[in-house]
């Protein structure tokens, strides 16, 4: 029975092979379609390099514990074991040492110390990473993060020639670094355009992870103007990117740079299936000034900014939620020239919108200075458009806090925000530089929840300077408790809104 069994299985295995395709079968054909990436590494891969950073380290304190010297050691080693520190002048040598008489070399050969002997530093490695040749003369491009720290830095090609690199120029804010080789007639890499990139089209990526040269992987672009909270809007894939693919070129099926691999997102330290590529276009830009000048020039307006929020947005009446909050604005800078205030949101710098505060630096920085613009912004209700000077970015200043002490609050009745507040005395207006605004003495309730605290400033409700106590009082009387209403408020040295809801007086 069990004979007959397997027989009818066979048969029956037979007859189902001879039967045409199910169609859930045929509809796997088009998996042969997926594309083929030999062409395209045969033409960027010779221009893919692998970048070798290293760095001097002291010999005298190598290996050492913290705090200690070969001084200490030495005299630890004739404490406790009545003999020299190993590798000191005064130590014995073994037979067939290096610098002992009895070794084929003979005498003692200063050139031939070894790596532990003191007197000299050593040249460690202290990185690697990748980058791509941008000129057939030698200029190559990576990340300014492959390159820190490096005293001296090693490009190899895919040929095995390996140079010592000359460091042309570094920006940390986009993470561009540009070094140069001595050499001629390199292969480079055909530069695209970021702004055509789809999401959903292939991409490649050649570089050095974990310092294997010249890997090769592939993906799909996940996302564009992806903000990670940098300089930049970055261009995300699937694309698997570890540790060594920094710098290495982000490659379209053209064959042509869309970006810069810079960054992963990892719990682990490696691939998770999410990689971000600095756009080639902005790199491009950093590039050619570091190549002319050795530095990047951008230009500020001044102003400390922040996200508009849909809540923001709904209680000040605009549209949607986009643009830049200022929250505070740099006193004499060219922001504060023009007339911007703490509170104004800007929609719009030289014509072009500003979705999101991200979008505002960017197109600040990337403004020459002394330029003149022109700033569209919202205040109170209405739209204002001023001419601004643009100055050229500085380093950052630490913002002073005024030292004194707030005054002691007066016991006021509670209102419809949850907030009690006193005049401001006249000397202080002066020295915070406030042409209005009431002092926050206590909160609960409403302005609890939002995170209002003692000591914050209230300049606005709404679209309404807030002038004095009283006036403050009256005005939230006849909130209306099923709409939110935006405070202008200032904490320290920056304003923003903060929305809250009233809540029904009894």
């Amino acid at each position: 029975m069990m004979i007959l069994s397997v027989r009818k299985f066979f048969a029956a295995a037979v007859l189902v092979a001879c039967l045409p395709l199910a169609p859930h079968a045929a509809s796997a054909a088009p998996a042969a379609n997926l594309p083929d990436f030999t062409d395209l590494v045969d033409k960027v891969g010779p221009a893919v390099v692998n970048i070798r950073t290293t760095a001097r380290v002291s010999n005298s304190t190598r290996g050492l514990p913290p705090g200690m010297d070969d001084g200490d050691m030495s005299e630890f080693f004739r404490r406790f074991f009545g003999i020299p520190m190993p590798n000191s002048p005064q130590s014995p040598q073994s037979p067939g040492t290096p610098n002992s008489p009895n070794s084929p070399r003979g005498g003692n050969n200063d050139q031939d110390q070894s790596p532990d002997s003191g007197g000299s530093d050593s040249e460690q490695n202290s990185g690697v990473g990748s980058g791509f040749i941008l000129s057939a003369d030698g200029y190559v491009m990576t990340n300014a993060h492959v390159i820190d720290d490096a005293d001296t830095i090693y490009v190899t090609l895919t040929d095995k020639r390996e140079f010592k690199a000359k460091l042309i120029g570094v920006d940390d804010r986009t993470d561009v670094a540009v070094v140069k080789i001595n050499a001629t007639n390199l292969p480079t890499v055909p530069i695209g355009d970021s702004n055509k990139v789809r999401v959903g089209e292939w991409v490649v990526a050649i570089g050095s992870p974990f310092g294997l040269e010249n890997t090769v992987t592939a993906g799909i672009v996940s996302a564009k103007g992806r903000d990670t909270g940098d300089y930049l809007p970055f261009i995300q894939t699937d694309v698997a990117v570890n540790p060594g693919n920094s710098g290495g070129p982000l490659i379209n099926m053209q064959g042509e740079v869309i970006g810069i691999n810079s960054q992963i997102y990892s719990r682990t330290g490696g691939f998770m299936g999410i990689s971000f590529a600095i756009p080639i276009d902005e790199a491009m830009r950093v590039a050619e000034q570091l190549k002319t000048s050795g530095k990047v020039t951008r230009g500020r307006i001044a102003v400390a900014i922040g996200e508009v929020t849909k809540d923001v947005a709904d209680s000040l009446g605009l549209p949607k939620a986009q643009g830049a909050l200022v929250s505070s604005v740099e006193p004499g800078g060219p922001a504060d020239k023009a007339g911007v205030q703490p509170g104004d949101i800007i929609l719009k710098f030289n014509g072009h919108n500003v979705d999101t505060a991200t979008d505002l630096p960017r197109m600040v920085g990337d403004t020459k200075p002394g330029t003149k613009a022109t700033i569209t912004l919202w205040r109170k209700g209405q739209t204002r458009e001023l001419p601004v000077t643009v100055a050229e970015m500085q380093p950052d200043k630490t913002a002073k806090v005024d030292p004194k002490k707030a005054p002691t609050p007066k016991p006021r009745a509670s209102n419809a925000l949850g907030v009690a507040v006193s005049d401001i005395p006249a000397d202080q207006m002066k020295t915070l530089k406030l042409r209005n605004g009431v002092q926050v003495d206590a909160v609960d309730g409403p302005a609890a929840r939002v995170g209002l605290q003692r000591g914050d400033i209230i300049l606005r409700v709404g679209d309404t300077d807030v002038t004095s106590a009283k006036q403050f009082d009256e005005m939230t009387a006849h909130l209306d408790p099923s709409k939110m209403v935006a405070l202008l408020v200032r904490r320290g040295e920056n304003t923003q809104f903060v929305p809250v809801r009233p809540r029904a007086q009894k």
